[in-house]
């Protein structure tokens, strides 16, 4: 997506630094045997340069620059009162007043259209990742997105709760690759679960939808180019949590869910593994593998995705998430329902854990979905 200019560096810090190095060329050839060379044209190119590359920060720099530039070369010269010397300063300040005008227009532009750009990307969010409810059924819950570029608000990771008559049921997944092909096929797996979540009475069989829906999307003319039909595999966990005191789980090819429980973190890995949705030609059996795992009230699950445990610090050492969690759940008071520190709450503290251990910056997009199984 390229919001912090990734695409290019070289070319961004080139074009900063051009307007400063005809100053300095300017001042050289001044200073130097050659000073005769008219200069002049050069020197009143430098804030024109800085409008075009930089804001009007560093134009009004780039006028202070050259103004500072000129003066001195005159006095050394000792060029004042010829007619070249006021013609140039006349020449550089009408120039600088058009660059920064300029450079203020364009800066004024440009905030509008990234405001317009971050209001549409807000309601695809509450389209494509809607808000979840903080009380469904036996659980309390909290979702978090965690975008790795700035300003974004959605990608390819993916959460969705639901209340149904089979219980809650919960996905967290996450799609291979970036860019617009992530989001639809998001939308695709998303829109599906919310569909079969509702009346897929086999909690495999849902699974069984998302990846239908999936297929169904690449199929689309023009959806897809070939290199994403053979890339875009998606990792998904579901989820559920009826009446029973137990969580019901189907993962394919998604990282484990961790269960906080009485002090403790385990990571529920499944005792078959599945290959992710798109590539069930891997599968060495059936795709049917749904397991289940004790869930007693005060018990917390974090479901999430691999930008949270692959976020590496600047030395390269990996999140601790099961720290990390353990961590934010263990001052939580006892109340007269469970505990008064909400999910929502805990996974505050988790973001706050992932900023501080990365250095405020994730090279992956990461979603959390907490849910926490209430007192009776």
């Amino acid at each position: 997506m390229g919001s912090r200019r990734r695409s290019a560096p070289w070319l961004y810090v080139l074009g900063q630094c051009v307007p400063f190095a005809l100053a300095l060329l300017v001042i050289a050839i001044e200073l130097s045997p050659a000073h005769f060379l008219y200069t002049g044209p050069l020197l009143t190119a430098t804030p024109a340069l800085a409008a075009v590359t930089m804001g009007p920060r560093g134009t009004l720099a780039a006028i202070a620059v050259a103004v500072a530039v000129s003066v001195t070369t005159a006095t050394y010269n000792d060029a004042w009162g010829t007619q070249q010397v006021y013609t140039n300063l006349l020449a550089l300040l009408l120039v600088s007043a058009a660059g920064l005008a300029a450079s203020s227009a364009a800066r004024t532009r440009r905030q509008g259209e990234l405001d317009q750009v971050r209001r549409i990307a807000e309601a695809a969010q509450e389209v494509i990742l809607r808000p979840v409810p903080e009380r469904l059924g036996p659980l309390r819950a909290a979702g978090r997105y965690l975008a790795a570029e700035e300003g974004a608000q959605i990608g390819g990771d993916l959460y969705e709760v639901l209340q149904t008559r089979y219980g809650v049921r919960m996905i967290v997944g996450d799609v291979r690759g970036k860019g617009l092909p992530a989001v639809r096929s998001a939308a695709a797996v998303l829109g599906a679960f919310r569909e079969a979540a509702q009346y897929e009475d086999d909690l495999a069989g849902v699974m069984n939808h998302c990846t239908a829906a999936l297929h169904r999307e690449a199929a689309v003319p023009g959806a897809y180019d070939q290199a994403v039909l053979l890339e875009g595999f998606v990792t998904a966990l579901v989820a559920q949590v009826s009446d029973a005191l137990t969580v019901e789980l189907v993962n394919r090819g998604h990282p484990p869910p961790l269960l906080l429980s009485r002090g403790t973190v385990r990571a529920l890995v499944p005792a078959d593994p599945l290959p992710p949705l798109w590539m069930e030609d891997f599968a060495a059996g059936p795709l049917s593998g749904t397991e289940s795992h004790p869930l007693a009230p005060g018990d917390l699950l974090l479901l999430y995705t691999d930008g949270l445990m692959e976020a590496r610090s600047r030395d390269g050492t990996f999140f601790p998430l099961a720290e990390a969690a353990e961590k934010a759940v263990a001052g939580r008071e006892t109340g007269a329902e469970g505990c008064s520190v909400s999910p929502r709450d805990v996974l505050e503290v988790l973001h706050r854990a992932l900023l501080r251990h990365t250095g405020g910056r994730l090279a992956d997009d990461a979603a959390m979905l907490l849910v926490e199984r209430a007192g009776a």
